[in-house]
Formats: structure tokens, sequence, C-alpha cells
């Protein structure tokens, strides 16, 4: 288990091209230290999406066969900056950040889980409903100034908003070989 400071200031900025760009070199960086362990890789989160004002921070949804240890994981992941982050209602989830202010956030998954297919069914989602995608960006921008340095706070207040999206999104793909649990 980490020590981090969880109070750090949110602050939403306007869209930047590089983030695609950012994360695809993190992409390679990150298969080569795990290459044995990816199952897919994939580019999630408001930074994701095209034209999303967000946190300026990457997230990078890993997939693998079948979740190991944090310490399996992490032994590779800290040769490459990332410090794992305990959370106690993770058990889906391996959760690991990189930089001071974060600058990357590695969320280790089951690949074709119910976690996996959550983050896929919301980033597309926002790329192909652009006034959805603004709903969410203003959403994102009152609840930083509400929560201004309670990052759970802000997370969670986005929670309700989310949850509806993945909803809907899930009930219009036939490519997601799973039905919706109970949120």
């Amino acid at each position: 288990m980490s020590e981090f400071t969880n109070s750090e200031v949110i602050k939403i900025v306007e869209y930047e091209p590089r983030w695609a760009n950012t994360y695809r070199q993190e992409k390679e960086i990150i298969s080569v230290v795990l290459k044995q362990e990816i199952i897919d890789i994939q580019h999630i989160g408001s930074t994701s999406v095209p034209g999303l004002s967000a946190k300026p921070i990457i997230d990078i949804l890993i997939a693998v066969n079948k979740l190991s240890t944090a310490e399996k994981y992490s032994i590779q992941l800290q040769k490459i900056g990332y410090q794992y982050i305990y959370y106690a209602e993770n058990v889906e989830r391996l959760f690991f950040r990189k930089g001071t202010p974060r600058t990357h956030h590695v969320h280790i998954v089951e690949y074709d889980s119910w976690t996996y297919w959550r983050h896929i069914l919301f980033r597309d989602y926002l790329m192909t409903h652009p006034e959805t995608a603004q709903q969410y960006e203003q959403l994102k921008r009152e609840m930083a100034i509400k929560f201004k340095a309670d990052r759970d706070a802000y997370t969670d207040s986005k929670t309700k908003f989310i949850q509806s999206i993945v909803a809907l999104a899930a009930a219009n793909r036939t490519d997601c070989p799973l039905t919706l649990p109970r949120l």
C-alpha cells in the first residue's frame, strides 16, 4: 500500500490534441514492461475524447486474462515511475499513478469483465455523442469548482451521470458480451 495525497487541486483544462500522442508513447513503454500480461490496452477517460476538456491526466486501461496481485504488476510498473494506490473497494481493478503532480493513471482489469466494458462503453459513447460529451464537460467544470481539492467528492459527484451513460451505451451495443449489472 502506498501513501499519497488525495487533495491535489482539481483543474479542468481545454482539450489538447497531444494527449493522444502522449498516450501512444506511454502505451509503448508499458507494453515493454508488461508484455506477457497485456491482452488489450486502451486510452480511456476524458483525455481520450477529442475536443473534451479534462484534467490533464492520461488514463490507460490494461486488460489482462486474470487479475493477479498488485505486487506482481508493481515490480514492473515501478521501473517506469508508477506507484500502486490501494483502495479497499477496488476488488475488480488495480490502480497505479505516475507523476507529481500526477500525469498518468493505469487501471488493470480482467479482459471482457464489466469493469473493462464500462470504461469502453462510456468513452465510445462520448466520442459519438458530442452533446453528451459537452454535458459531461459542464458537469466536470462545475464539480471541479465545488470540490476543488477533494478528488473523492469530485469523482463521486460524477457517478450518476456516468452510470446513466454507460447504461444507455450498453443497451445500444451488440459487441458488449455482458448484460448490464444493477447500478
